[in-house]
């Protein structure tokens, strides 16, 4: 070809026209591709962005196929939270037959009091008086130095032994006690009381002034049973009829010897089945709380009607009646009729008072409502059973977040943003429940209420367990649009730095077609010159 030689003409209008084929076959590929950079030797910078936002694109696009299997494990666990729900309202149906069935015994236990003289539903304390009662005198106190017996008008300081004149009763600062209430010694002085009821008096007071406070203190207003020091120098004290007597050393101990009388409490008489005053303890019945009641007239906690008591015997799962000979009957509730009820104490169950001696049997089955109840028992263990089946059966893809298991999610191409959700197990265990035995369970309502409240506490589980589920759902959800519309971002960042605008190169195409016309009617133009001398030479 080095021997062609052209014209200068020429050759300009052919390096004009191969560069017109080059634009053009460029074009053409471009309408071909839909891209304008193709190759790295198109626009470097571009190609490798491009490249770039592709491959991660690709990458988070692979991830989405494990966040919608992580939806699907998430909707299966919802499923069985929903059916698990269902089972347990199912649950709490058999135990509510059990509170409306028959209950379950022909006799409960309980206890009959005897016959309170006077007891009515609206004061159960009776009205059967009480009688003063004679203390046991004490020892014969000693006045003077000639062995003489005291007297009522034997001054307090004026004790001695007998022999000598050292004084041997209650010094100055000294006291002792009267049914709760403090007498203290002072020098001098009548008798004083106190806003509390406490009481000084001067030891140079008579041993009469003395029992006479003690009388008042015991609520011995009796002028025929008062207080007294009888012939033989001893104090014989009376209870009221009020009160029992309570006598109580107090600062030292021994005042009370000094007048002859020992620390102790003498009853009133009379009375027997007056319950003002008494207490009445009942042992736990039934998982109940102990009762201790303090029979009187309705105020500071003490029971007065049969409204208060069983106000008092609730607690304790038991309920008191009263009929018209004043017997008072204390038999278990129906929440508690499988109990026997608890060991029967207190002052109202001493001797001549009208529980004395009560044992409570114990209850009485009723064979037929009893073998419905088994039933039930039945009913209820087959549920939770099902319980059991269902949590165990709500997985997916071998992820089960009611059985424990733990599900990972991955939301970016560096597995820098994860979100981990932990299971619970689902089961009857996880859930508080366990199955039921006939002949121990359901016997009563208050086994009955007994399981309807852990079923309350299964469900509150299940609601919170599927709230956090579906907190974690609409995560995962919002992260899926998320890493969609991140795709897109990415993909379209990567078409603007790549993709060609068809309409331009179309327009380029027809104008490079037209200029590669006239460039080779430009190249025949330039070839008339040589053209003209073949024909010379013809």
């Amino acid at each position: 070809m080095s021997d062609i030689v052209l014209s200068a003409s020429v050759r300009q209008n052919l390096l004009s026209l191969q560069s017109t084929a080059d634009l053009l076959a460029q074009t053409q590929n471009r309408l071909a591709t839909g891209k304008k950079v193709n190759t790295a030797l198109d626009n470097p910078t571009n190609y490798f962005t491009a490249a770039a936002l592709d491959n991660r694109a690709n990458d988070i696009s692979n991830l989405l196929d494990g966040i919608g299997n992580g939806i699907q494990v998430l909707q299966a666990a919802n499923t069985g939270l929903t059916s698990l729900q269902k089972l347990v309202d199912t649950a709490k149906s058999v135990a509510n037959q059990v509170l409306q069935s028959q209950v379950g015994y022909s006799q409960k236990s309980s206890v009959e009091s005897l016959p309170v003289t006077g007891a009515t539903a609206l004061d159960l304390r009776g009205t059967t008086p009480f009688t003063n009662v004679a203390a046991t005198p004490g020892t014969a106190l000693k006045t003077g130095t000639a062995n003489a017996a005291a007297t009522g008008a034997t001054l307090i300081s004026a004790l001695t032994d007998g022999a000598v004149a050292t004084p041997t009763g209650p010094a100055a600062g000294e006291s002792f006690s009267v049914n709760g209430k403090t007498i203290t010694f002072a020098a001098s002085g009548a008798a004083t009381t106190d806003p509390s009821g406490n009481v000084t008096i001067g030891i140079d007071q008579t041993l009469s002034a003395l029992t006479g406070v003690i009388d008042a203190l015991n609520g011995n207003t009796t002028p025929a049973t008062a207080s007294t020091v009888n012939g033989s120098g001893q104090i014989a004290l009376n209870t009221g009829i009020a009160h029992d007597l309570a006598l109580t050393d107090s600062t030292p101990a021994g005042v009370l010897a000094k007048l002859g009388l020992s620390a102790g409490t003498t009853a009133r008489g009379g009375g027997a089945g007056n319950l003002d005053g008494k207490t009445l303890t009942i042992g736990a019945t039934g998982g109940g709380v102990a009762t201790n009641v303090t029979f009187g007239d309705g105020t500071n906690g003490t029971v007065r009607t049969l409204n208060d008591l069983n106000a008092q015997l609730a607690s304790n799962n038991l309920q008191a009646t009263i009929n018209s000979a004043g017997v008072i009957t204390i038999s278990t509730a129906n929440e508690a009729a499988a109990e026997t009820i608890g060991t029967i104490g207190g002052t109202a169950a001493g001797a001549g008072y009208a529980f004395n001696g009560l044992v409570a049997g114990a209850p009485v089955q009723d064979s037929a409502v009893q073998a419905a109840r088994a039933g039930l028992v039945n009913q209820y263990n087959n549920i939770i059973q099902q319980i059991n089946t269902t949590a165990s059966d709500s997985s997916f893809n071998g992820i089960n977040l009611l059985s424990g298991d733990t599900l990972k999610l991955i939301f970016n191409e560096t597995a820098k943003s994860t979100l981990t959700i932990t299971g619970t197990n689902m089961n009857a265990a996880g859930l508080g429940l366990s199955a039921l035995t006939v002949g121990i369970d359901f016997l009563d309502n208050g086994s009955a209420n007994s399981v309807i409240a852990s079923l309350d506490r299964a469900s509150t589980t299940l609601r919170t367990q599927a709230s956090t589920l579906g907190s974690n759902l609409s995560i995962v959800q919002i992260r899926q649009d998320f890493s969609k519309n991140l795709i897109n971002v990415l993909q379209t960042g990567s078409s603007n730095l790549t993709l060609a605008d068809t309409n331009e190169e179309a327009a380029n195409s027809q104008a490079l077609a037209t200029r590669q016309s006239i460039a080779v009617s430009a190249l025949a133009l330039a070839n008339q010159s040589q053209q003209s001398v073949l024909q010379l030479l013809r």
